[in-house]
């Protein structure tokens, strides 16, 4: 029988630690737990929230409906010949499963290493760090259809990815709950160093042909020495989408700041938001309970106390500074409840 709660706090549910409360809260074991729980016509109607690991989302206020919080566990694998398959329950930690892979030397999540959040979570976001994104590598997911009661499974094609972006996001928004996802890795490691500064870190180790396991440890020493631990203060990680913009656009840009930090990105230009925020003089900046990161100006934290607002009144801040500098208007990428 599942347990619904009511008035429960959600600090400790999310990495910001706002302590904002839920009306009623109800944790998923098991995909027939969400059969039970929508068998009653109640929760069908009201507002929810599906939570994995809280690390991608700003509660602005307390949440006035049902907190949905996934905790279905469990990775399966399966080799042929130089594939491997790989199947994560939604509510595995991203990062255990990227250790899982890497410790029996399944190739292709690597380069993802300690980024924060669930497994649940990785498809809706595409998430993605250091030249690979999740579309690189799923298979497909199972999904839990609310209107239905149905579990329905969606190839990669379905899921229409993009940049930190997918179907999950847009038309199919609160009608699925994903319940597993299923990677297709390799036995044979191509591996990705082009990206930010991990040949650099590999050389600087005296790494000439990096394992998968070299590139795993390199690019968790990156993010630790970038970004602060949730565990230690309050933050989400990157709050802003790194900006695509066109050619066209970037010559304006170029032209008045030739030193812009960008890469290709197909016919378009991306831009490194982290760089565009420390320009504007935000690095390390406290307002109030709230601020930027010392080390890394994408990410803003909690010192202690701040609420929502504070953190999404910074936001706001950051995105007029750096559109009256450049012309370029940052998307935030933490999903804003409110």
């Amino acid at each position: 029988m599942l347990q619904i709660q009511q008035n429960v706090s959600l600090r400790n549910f999310n990495t910001f630690g706002i302590d904002a409360k839920a009306k009623y809260f109800v944790e998923i074991s098991h995909a027939d737990d969400l059969t039970e729980l929508f068998l009653d016509p109640q929760w069908q109607q009201m507002e929810r929230l599906v939570l994995g690991g809280g690390s991608n989302m700003l509660f602005v206020q307390d949440f006035d409906g049902l907190v949905i919080r996934m905790n279905i566990r469990g990775i399966e694998h399966r080799i042929n010949h130089d594939e491997v398959h790989v199947e994560a329950g939604a509510g595995e930690v991203w990062n255990d499963l990227v250790n899982f892979c890497v410790t029996h030397e399944y190739a292709g999540l690597e380069n993802l290493s300690l980024i924060p959040g669930s497994v649940g979570a990785s498809p809706i976001q595409n998430i993605g760090a250091y030249g690979v994104e999740l579309k690189d590598v799923i298979e497909s997911c199972q999904a839990f259809e609310i209107a239905s009661r149905t579990i329905k499974t969606f190839a990669k094609e379905d899921c229409r990815f993009g940049y930190r972006d997918s179907i999950f996001k847009n038309e199919l928004k609160g009608k699925y709950i994903i319940t597993s996802v299923k990677f297709r890795l390799s036995l044979t490691p191509d591996v990705k160093l082009h990206y930010g500064a991990i040949k650099e870190e590999l050389e600087k180790r005296g790494i000439t042909s990096p394992t998968i396991k070299d590139v795993s440890q390199v690019v968790s020493h990156i993010r630790v020495s970038k970004l602060p631990d949730p565990s230690t203060i309050g933050n989400a990680g990157s709050f802003f989408k790194n900006p695509v913009i066109t050619k066209e656009a970037f010559e304006k840009v170029h032209a008045h700041h030739p030193e812009v930090v960008h890469y290709p990105a197909g016919d378009d230009v991306k831009l490194a938001a982290g760089w565009l925020i420390e320009q504007c003089g935000w690095k390390g900046k406290v307002l109030g309970h709230t601020g930027t990161w010392k080390n890394q100006a994408l990410v803003l934290v909690n010192h202690g106390g701040a609420t929502g607002e504070e953190v999404y009144s910074l936001s706001s801040q950051i995105i007029d500074s750096v559109y009256t500098k450049f012309g370029v208007l940052l998307e935030r990428e933490v999903n804003i409840i409110a």
